[in-house]
């Protein structure tokens, strides 16, 4: 019984690891359309969606069926606690990078403001947040979770930067407003994917230790 348990278990992680590795391709799809115009990318960004929001329904189904089963306890029902509450967070990940695409298309329609060095900047180490997220999941690492979290203070320090440029360039030119609020969007979306990766970040001290106390940022 044990052993079917923990066989149900692993299943379970390693599909909210897959998951989040699906989420994680769609990244570098977005920065191609956001910073290289690539708009004809729009499809293949909205299909991965696709993948991640199907992922999301079986994962929870199979952590139900686990439930209703094996009725798990302690760090076994802990485990399954993070992963159905972290689905809806992975998903809405997803979302947002659809969202970024789509405005990175709609800017690709006129010429560039100015160059988007810190929107970049915020999709690289998105994507190194989430790398360390996954292994941090798949190791059951909490000071790697820690560092997760962490990585998301520079994310807020990068959104921050992109506000304060965007608003000079409003201020300057009442032609630049529209423009400026799209990059702005586009600023906050990732500043939201950041949010949702910390969410998920701040579960593992739980699961791993039974510890509830807030992880210090």
């Amino acid at each position: 019984m044990r052993e079917a348990l923990e066989s149900d278990l692993r299943a379970i992680l390693n599909g909210a690891l897959n998951m989040l590795g699906t989420v994680e391709r769609m990244f570098p799809v977005a920065a191609d359309i956001l910073l290289n115009a690539n708009v004809e990318r729009l499809e293949e960004i909205r299909s991965i969606d696709r993948e991640v929001d199907a992922q999301e329904a079986q994962i929870e189904a199979e952590c139900l069926r686990l439930i209703a089963l094996h009725q798990p306890v302690a760090r076994d029902l802990r485990m399954v606690a993070l992963v159905l509450k972290s689905l809806s967070d992975i998903e809405r990940m997803g979302d947002y990078a659809v969202h970024v695409a789509e405005d990175g298309a709609e800017l690709a329609e006129s010429p560039a403001l100015k160059k988007y060095v810190n929107l970049s900047r915020m999709l690289e180490r998105l994507t190194e947040m989430s790398q360390n997220l996954r292994t941090s999941l798949a190791d059951r690492d909490v000071a790697r979770a820690e560092n997760t979290i962490g990585m998301d203070d520079e994310i807020d320090e990068l959104y921050e930067q992109i506000q304060r440029e965007l608003v000079t360039y409003m201020l300057e030119d009442p032609r630049n407003i529209s423009k400026a609020l799209l990059l702005l969007r586009v600023g906050r979306s990732l500043e939201r994917v950041g949010d949702h990766m910390e969410n998920v970040a701040e579960r593992v001290r739980y699961w791993v230790t039974g510890d509830r106390t807030a992880i210090n940022h």
